[in-house]
């Protein structure tokens, strides 16, 4: 997707998606609308398949990133060794067990060892392992095990807050509840440091 501004200074979203993806993902859904009910033939429905295979490209787009060279796109070498932290990152995925939304916020945190990274690096890693089919635990670890094996920091802090619609909308349908998850490595296992990071993403310092 590139976002553009033509002479007359108007903003225009130019989309870009594989047509042949796009035709095939259409087809199947035009069948699934049907097979549910549905008219494919009413005003409402007519560009709905390719409107639902659009968007489950553009939410699944993390297949297409590499986290780790985001990273070192932007790495620094730096004599900085305390924490960095980054909250409230915004989440949205995909359960991959329904494929339904979940989304929350993400709190990271790294200590540096030699090196840093820019810090608009760090949402952009949360979003290529989110636009993917997830579950929240292994998204946890796997925005961890990326910080700590391409940075090689003292230590990596990941937890997430986030709420499944496959709980809110289906299944048990409990509306409030939240679902935390967390991953810790090197100086964060221990418990004074891992209890500032706890204090500092529960306070309300911004």
């Amino acid at each position: 997707m590139e976002n553009t501004t033509n002479s007359s200074g108007n903003y225009n979203r130019k989309e870009l998606f594989n047509e042949e993806i796009t035709d095939s993902i259409a087809k199947k859904y035009a069948i699934i609308l049907e097979e549910l009910g549905e008219d494919n033939t009413r005003e409402g429905l007519l560009m709905t398949p390719k409107r639902v295979a659009k968007s489950l490209q553009f939410l699944t787009q993390g297949y297409n990133m590499h986290p780790a060279d985001i990273l070192k796109s932007a790495m620094f070498s730096e004599d900085y060794k305390q924490m960095v932290l980054v909250k409230d990152i915004e989440l949205y995925s995909m359960c991959e067990h329904h494929m339904l939304p979940f989304f929350g916020k993400v709190h990271i945190a790294y200590i540096p060892d030699g090196k840093i990274v820019g810090l608009s690096k760090i949402p952009r890693i949360v979003d290529a392992f989110s636009r993917r089919l997830q579950v929240q635990e292994r998204l946890t670890t796997e925005i961890r095990d990326c910080i700590q094996e391409t940075l090689q920091p003292m230590g990596v802090a990941v937890v997430i807050e986030a709420q499944h619609l496959c709980m809110q909308m289906r299944g048990v349908q409990k509306q409030n509840s939240v679902t935390t998850t967390s991953a810790f490595t090197g100086e964060f296992l221990k418990d004074k440091t891992r209890a500032e990071f706890i204090s500092l993403i529960s306070s309300r310092l911004h």
